[in-house]
């Protein structure tokens, strides 16, 4: 009977996934999921054919370098892949895979709560009813921002922003957005497409971020664009912490131009941004998008999926580099 390849699986992924791992790989897992160092990664890489990889792990130029001569392929638990250095990694010969279409669903549901929870006011209530601290009411009273109705922009419109897109028009929104490319008339349903940020932001009520983290849009929200958001306007972020200058948003918040956000992601992560905690019209979340039962499975799947394409001998589906 052949030999199974050996795989490292970085953190613990689903029942289910770890369950077709062991039955299919010669598979080391990380039983206690912690986050290992760039030295563990390297001395790892010599013991394996392969990594099953969470964006935790970063491959950047200098662990790529020292990476064993035997790691054949990197499979990512994500679809994002800006913690790995993929010039680096195909200039050594290593395959890299990540795990689109399945978590756009579950992505897109978060800043949909996120939306409406920054809008309606979710953290200062839920605060204020925990607190003991809700004795009265008027028609004053924890007033918000209504989300129907209102002009959305989003800013990447692959499968996440496009998902997205569903649930704003669920609600009659009106759908702006902006791409490196115009989407195809049948893709695009109607919204209004803008080929630059700017032209984008002064129509726009909420914005939701949906792109990856490049260096191209690394702090593509800072000062200058959250200026040319009409006041009040309220800003979700699902996609990476980069792609926002926080110390940015931080001033807006306090000078009430930017009426509320919603984040899942921070520039630092695990751990996020302290400057956002004094905000109650901050809505955050501990970067969950993709964390539903169903999800985790379709991307532990879909990564081992790539595993048995490459040790079958064929092309990945979902190669990056």
């Amino acid at each position: 009977m052949p030999q199974k390849p050996r795989i490292w699986v970085s953190r613990r992924l689903s029942d289910n996934a770890l369950a077709r791992a062991r039955r299919d790989y010669d598979a080391i897992v990380n039983e206690d999921d912690r986050v290992y160092s760039a030295d563990e990664i390297v001395a790892m890489s010599g013991n394996v054919d392969a990594i099953l990889a969470c964006h935790s792990e970063i491959f950047d130029a200098d662990v790529v370098a020292r990476l064993a001569p035997g790691l054949k392929i990197i499979a990512n638990h994500s679809v994002g892949v800006d913690h790995c250095d993929l010039e680096a990694l195909a200039g050594r010969g290593i395959v890299v895979t990540n795990t689109p279409d399945v978590l756009s669903d579950a992505t897109a549901e978060i800043a949909m709560l996120l939306m409406l929870g920054a809008a309606r006011r979710a953290v200062e209530g839920d605060r204020m009813v925990r607190g003991g601290e809700w004795t009265s009411w008027s028609p004053s009273f924890m007033v918000g921002k209504q989300v129907s109705g209102k002009p959305v922009g989003i800013v990447g419109m692959g499968r996440v922003g496009r998902a997205m897109a569903e649930r704003c028009r669920g609600f009659g929104m009106t759908v702006h957005y902006h791409n490196r490319t115009r989407l195809a008339e049948n893709l695009e349903r109607g919204a209004i497409y803008h080929r630059t940020l700017e032209d984008l932001l002064p129509q726009v009520e909420f914005l939701s971020l949906h792109c990856p983290a490049t260096p191209q849009t690394t702090g593509l929200i800072g000062e200058q664009a959250l200026a040319l958001l009409p006041p009040g306007a309220v800003l979700v972020n699902t996609a990476r912490g980069a792609l926002i200058r926080e110390n940015d948003l931080i001033a807006a918040l306090n000078t009430g131009h930017i009426a509320a956000a919603g984040l899942d992601c921070f520039a630092v992560e695990p751990g996020g941004n302290p400057g956002f905690a004094g905000f109650d019209n901050v809505f955050m979340l501990p970067h969950i998008g993709s964390a539903t039962r169903e999800t985790r499975d379709a991307m532990g799947f879909r990564a081992l999926d790539n595993l048995d394409a490459f040790f079958a001998g064929a092309a990945p589906g979902d190669r990056v580099a």
